[in-house]
């Protein structure tokens, strides 16, 4: 089984590399529903291995200028405590219901994930609408747009965000990101990405350590998936700058909210009818978005990898 976990997780690790997002939202439900594993334990292993796995993203951001560091100091403020005080709730559910207490707050955060990069897709395009329209608007990576931090929300966001990451292993990239958006439009989509990237380090490396100290840490399973994660990163990020991210992460919505609606209980039957309209429905709603801000129906190269 544990070639089957290593070959997971550099599939992961590929969709990781390629979008930024999706390490948690993908591994943990996938070892859950497809491998069986204990939702306590899934959660305590994805979120070691994605300690190891989330510094390969975040250098790279931090190299090329598109992180906001003020932004990243705060959200940790939050986000540290509350990440480490994640595993104690989960903990908490000592009792004959625990697993399908985790596997449903799981399904809930997969879904509001899903939700959220649906709203960054429609802020991607709504950006591509503004940049085209206006020219000037466009900067280089390594010069961003100067921000005037809001520190209260800035903290509740990162808290919030640490303790949904710490019980299910899902938020650090996906959720977050979207809070961010919404408190600082100013900041351009790759400030946002490597802001997020950035600030899930020190995140995820705290609920990791919580879960290796209180939670339930399977050595075998974590090696596996690190084993196959970590390659997989680094092709991602080796290919991401020739993949088309914006059909990938309407791939990445459709598996988001399958594996949601299961962890809550939906039949197959309903999950693969809602996969299926979903991949009828989404690339014909992009398809009508990019015509209503004034966009090329068909993108060419450089837009298509934009969005």
């Amino acid at each position: 089984m544990d070639l089957w976990i290593a070959v997971a997780g550099f599939g992961v690790g590929v969709v990781v590399g390629l979008t930024g997002m999706g390490g948690g939202a993908l591994m943990t439900p996938l070892l859950v529903l497809v491998f069986g594993v204990p939702p306590l334990s899934a959660v305590s292993s994805d979120l070691v291995a994605g300690a190891v796995m989330k510094p390969f993203g975040g250098a790279v951001h931090w190299r090329r200028g598109t992180v906001d560091s003020r932004l990243v100091l705060w959200l940790c403020a939050g986000s540290i405590p509350a990440a480490f005080c994640g595993v104690f709730v989960a903990k908490a559910f000592d009792s004959e219901g625990a697993s399908r207490v985790i596997q449903s707050l799981l399904g809930a955060a997969l879904l509001l994930a899903a939700s959220g990069l649906l709203v960054k897709a429609w802020f991607g395009l709504r950006e591509q609408a503004r940049t085209a329209a206006d020219p000037s608007r466009e900067v280089v990576a390594g010069d961003p747009a100067p921000v005037r931090v809001r520190i209260i929300p800035t903290v509740l966001v990162g808290a919030v965000g640490g303790l949904v990451v710490g019980v299910t292993s899902v938020g650090s990239g996906s959720l977050i990101v979207i809070a961010l958006m919404a408190l600082y439009p100013a900041l351009r989509p790759q400030q946002l990405v490597g802001t997020d990237l950035v600030q899930a380090v020190p995140l995820v490396a705290a609920a990791a350590l919580a879960h290796l100290l209180f939670g339930d840490f399977q050595l075998a399973l974590t090696v596996a998936l690190v084993a196959g994660a970590v390659p997989g990163v680094l092709l991602g990020a080796a290919v991401s700058s020739r993949a088309p991210g914006g059909l990938i992460r309407f791939a990445l919505t459709v598996v988001l909210t399958a594996s949601g609606l299961k962890l809550l209980g939906a039949s197959t039957v309903a999950v693969g009818v809602t996969a299926a309209v979903l991949l009828a429905v989404l690339p014909a709603t992009w398809l009508l978005a990019r015509r209503r801000l004034g966009l090329p129906v068909l993108p060419g190269r450089r837009t298509a990898l934009a969005d």
